[in-house]
Formats: C-alpha cells, sequence, structure tokens
C-alpha cells in the first residue's frame, strides 16, 4: 500500500502560505490527486478555509497552535483523515507561530507514523518582514530564524517591494543560515510548481543516503521493534545519541514488563509512562546530520 505524502508549510503572518496552498492545490487538481488539507489557525475563526474547494477534504484546528496547545486533536485529526478519507497527499498550513520541528512532532505520532512519507518544510516568507526583524521581538526574530534554518524550500515572497540590493542582502542571509535549501524569490507566492516536486525527490532516497553530514534540513525517521528490549541496553543506545537527535516518541517493550511503555525523549531528557496494554511498537525520530542507517543498525542489536 503506498504511504500518504505530507507537505508542510511554514512562515510568519502573512508572508504568503495561503495563497502558495490555493497554486498548490491547483496543481494536484491538474494531476487528479486525491488530496487533503489541514489549516491551524490560533483563533477560534476560520479565516482562511474558503481558499479550499469543497471537494477537497478539509480539516481545520483552530484555538492554538499544533506544534503546542492542540496536539491532541491534530492526531485525532489527523488519523481521521488518513483512514476515512485515504488522500495521496495531505497539506498542513501551520500557523505564523509554529516550530518546523514542533510541527513534525506533533505530526508524528507512533499510532501511524509508518503510513506517510514527509515530502518537506516549505517556507515562505515575506522579504521586507525579513529586512526589518530587528524591530519584532526577541522571540519572535529566532522563530523567523529557526522556520528559515529549517526549510527544505525557502521561498522569498513580495520580491516586487525589494531593490535589487535588498534582495542580493537576503540571499546572503538565508543561504548562510541554510545553505541546502532551494531558495526562489517570487512575488505574489508565484513559484513553478516544478520546484516543489524537486524539492521533495531527495526525500526518495534510500536510508543510506542519510549519511551525508553537510545536509542541514530535519530528517524523520521510524523504527518498529518486533519483539521486546532489554532495559539497561536501551538506555545505553539513548546516552549514545548525539546532540542533533530533537525528538524521539513511541512504545517500546521492555524484558522486565508485560506491556509497553510510551517513551518520550526531547533534546536528551528521557520519560517513560507505564501501560495497561498494547501498542503498534513504533518509535519516531526527528532530527538533523543523523544518519539513519547507524540508528537503525544500533536499534536491530537491541533486538538481536
Amino acid at each position: 500500500m503506498s504511504k500518504t505524502e505530507i507537505y508542510i508549510l511554514s512562515g510568519f503572518l502573512g508572508s504568503g502560505k495561503t495563497t502558495l496552498l490555493k497554486r498548490l492545490l491547483e496543481d494536484e487538481k491538474k494531476k487528479n490527486r486525491k488530496v487533503a488539507v489541514m489549516m491551524n489557525e490560533l483563533g477560534n475563526v476560520s479565516i482562511d478555509s474558503d481558499a479550499v474547494d469543497d471537494d477537497i477534504a478539509l480539516k481545520e484546528l483552530l484555538g492554538g497552535c499544533i506544534c503546542c496547545s492542540i496536539q491532541d486533536k491534530l492526531e485525532s485529526q489527523l488519523q481521521a483523515l488518513l483512514f476515512n478519507e485515504k488522500p495521496e497527499v495531505i497539506y498542513i498550513e501551520t500557523t505564523g507561530a509554529a516550530h518546523p520541528v514542533e510541527v513534525l512532532d506533533a505530526i508524528l505520532s507512533p499510532y501511524f507514523a509508518d503510513k506517510f512519507i514527509i515530502k518537506g518544510v516549505i517556507t515562505i516568507m515575506d522579504g521586507a518582514r525579513w529586512l526589518s526583524r530587528s524591530m519584532l521581538s526577541p522571540q519572535l526574530q529566532q522563530l523567523l530564524l529557526e522556520q528559515v534554518k529549517h526549510a527544505d524550500l525557502l521561498i522569498i515572497n513580495k520580491v516586487d517591494t525589494l531593490s535589487p540590493s535588498e534582495q542580493a542582502k537576503i540571499s546572503f542571509e538565508v543561504q548562510g543560515l541554510n545553505p541546502h535549501a532551494i531558495c526562489i524569490f517570487t512575488s505574489y507566492a508565484d513559484i513553478s510548481i516544478k520546484s516543489v516536486r524537486e524539492m521533495s525527490l531527495s526525500k526518495k532516497e534510500d536510508i543510506k543516503s542519510a549519511k551525508i553530514h553537510t545536509d542541514l534540513r530535519l530528517g524523520t525517521f521510524v523504527y518498529t521493534f518486533k519483539k521486546e528490549v532489554d532495559l539497561d541496553q536501551f538506555e545505553q543506545f539513548l546516552r549514545s545519541l548525539p546532540d542533533s537527535i530533537f525528538r524521539i516518541k513511541g512504545y517500546v517493550k521492555f524484558s522486565e514488563y508485560d506491556f509497553p511503555y510510551l517513551f518520550q525523549y526531547s533534546y536528551g531528557m528521557p520519560i517513560y509512562m507505564k501501560e495497561d496494554m498494547n501498542y503498534p511498537l513504533n518509535l519516531v525520530f526527528i532530527g538533523e546530520k543523523i544518519n539513519w542507517d547507524a540508528i537503525h543498525t544500533q536499534l536491530s542489536e537491541l533486538e538481536s
């Protein structure tokens, strides 16, 4: 069974995410693919849902950001889309306040992380806002930097408001933060759809390609345990992990116990929560510059 593709649309408020989404949906319609959309608004009223045609499955997440206050709602909505609509592709438009790592963490539920492929993070940014970002709070400045740093495709929008020297300055700065992202200048989010498809091509390489240590973009990996493992050996594995593993979550069954544990790991801090029933033994990882092939080998050795 083929996996559902997922594209994440990231970017600060007013940068042009919804305009870009409409262009992507027009292209999907030409290809006659079955599409679903998840739109996240911080408020309790939907603003942009009219951008999605009635024949496209739409889930709206209102009243909070998917990377923090409404993660549980996201999980249930995403599960409903996957199993009821069975889309070939899902576009997730995040709030302007969403951090790409946190969004990935929210999306990758151990229940169904093996059912889809993350095609990439598309960050769209307002060029003029980027140049004037020093006027924002330190927290928002950092958020803009993180949205650029973790993108697979960077779209610098509203280029018609920028001089050639301003365009050059932005290009120099964002490529310094993320030299491996495709970087495109545009107006009204009018990009070649081919750019989006080319971005996703790098995701189709086999697991060994993750050995490339110059790739700064976020990577994800799902490991499914076939049996229980030793707790002490598992903790030794955790201690050997690089700092660039940001998140791990899922279910692990240890030899000493009848049921699996819900395991969560955030920036080096592990948490174990004992369960009283069996769950799928999927473990989901998020990190940068990770040799996932080596991680796979280490986990396999725990089961031997």
